[in-house]
């Protein structure tokens, strides 16, 4: 399919980013959702195609009429080769190519609420160097119903200490509106491609150099859950070297000394994945379990060092912050939370989660 040239050159406010690969069954319920929306002046769309193999094109290129009719510019670009580039590449050239002073992101398989570009673009524009974001809902119903009632119900203050738990950035991707001078400060995307979490790469540049994060407290966004996102191809294990080093960076480094909140797995994963100057910082571990708290210390086993180091295992009301707090939240019927509630803490100066 021929692709009509994009006006780089047009003014607007702002521009929709969508990279597509293989998207076409979800094309239409999609673009009628941008058709949909409550914002009237005139905007773009910039699609990316990574290569699809499907009729994604075809499918998008029908909607050209519609977005006309509502002044709605439709900018497509792409490559055929065989092999995918990957979603940081995608978004990176769907934006080179757009020409709206803020981005608003958006994947093929996702449906935007009619408010959404209209909400976001009056709070973005009331803010410098602010990613903003908004509640969600999945479909299916049901889909990663712990990861949603998290990033749904964090509290504003939250949204810039809680950053270092599995769940990711604390405003979901598919949600993020931005103006074009934050995307620049970052230089865009990791393009490492397939199994890179380039949205959190992104999060944590963004913070580094000074950026704050707003949630609009309102479902603007249905966020599909499916095998085949991307987000599967990204594993744990790079999720959580990604995390850890983020953590000794801005955090660790200008500790003196802390406290590992979990004696188990987790904790233990934590103490033997850090650098050895931050292993020499951890005071103690602490925990609930009894019988951890009578073994009286963690061996460091695999420790070159001569005895091996031996980390008191403490009751965490005898314990003391700062606190790394290697436990998921929500999941022991609220006993964990009260018991930190208990300690009369402040998140993001006495303890940090990492679970």
């Amino acid at each position: 399919m021929k692709l009509m040239p994009c006006l780089k050159t047009l003014r607007t406010a702002q521009t929709i980013i969508i990279p597509v690969y293989n998207g076409s069954r979800w094309v239409d319920e999609c673009f009628q959702s941008i058709v949909n929306q409550t914002y009237k002046t005139k905007f773009q769309v910039s699609v990316y195609n990574d290569g699809s193999k499907d009729n994604s094109l075809e499918l998008i290129e029908k909607w050209r009429t519609a977005f006309l009719e509502r002044d709605i510019d439709l900018c497509i670009t792409g490559h055929d080769d065989q092999s995918p580039r990957g979603v940081g590449w995608s978004k990176n050239k769907a934006v080179e190519n757009s020409a709206g002073q803020f981005l608003c992101f958006l994947d093929i398989d996702d449906v935007m609420d009619k408010d959404r570009l209209l909400k976001q673009y009056q709070a973005a524009k009331s803010q410098d160097n602010v990613i903003v974001g908004c509640r969600f809902h999945r479909e299916p119903v049901g889909s990663t119903e712990r990861y949603t009632r998290w990033a749904n119900n964090l509290l504003q203050g939250k949204l810039t200490t809680q950053i270092y738990t599995s769940h990711g950035p604390t405003v979901i991707m598919p949600t993020w509106f931005c103006s074009r001078n934050v995307f620049d400060k970052i230089c865009g995307f990791d393009e490492g491609g397939k199994g890179v979490p380039e949205d959190l790469i992104f999060f944590y540049k963004h913070l580094d150099l000074g950026g704050t994060v707003l949630r609009i407290d309102e479902d603007l966004l249905m966020y599909r859950y499916h095998q085949t996102s991307a987000t599967f191809s990204v594993k744990e294990e790079t999720i959580w070297n990604i995390r850890l080093e983020h953590l000794q960076k801005q955090v660790l480094s200008v500790l003196s000394e802390y406290t590992i909140w979990n004696a188990g797995k987790q904790g233990r994963k934590f103490f033997r994945s850090l650098s050895t100057d931050n292993q020499n910082k951890v005071k103690s571990f602490c925990d609930v379990d009894e019988k951890k708290i009578q073994k009286g210390y963690y061996t460091f086993e695999e420790s070159k060092i001569k005895p091996k180091p031996k980390i008191p295992i403490v009751h965490y009301t005898k314990a003391t912050p700062p606190f790394i707090i290697c436990l998921k939240l929500d999941m022991t019927d609220g006993e964990f939370e009260k018991n930190l509630a208990s300690m009369n803490l402040t998140e993001g100066t006495d303890y940090f989660l990492f679970s």
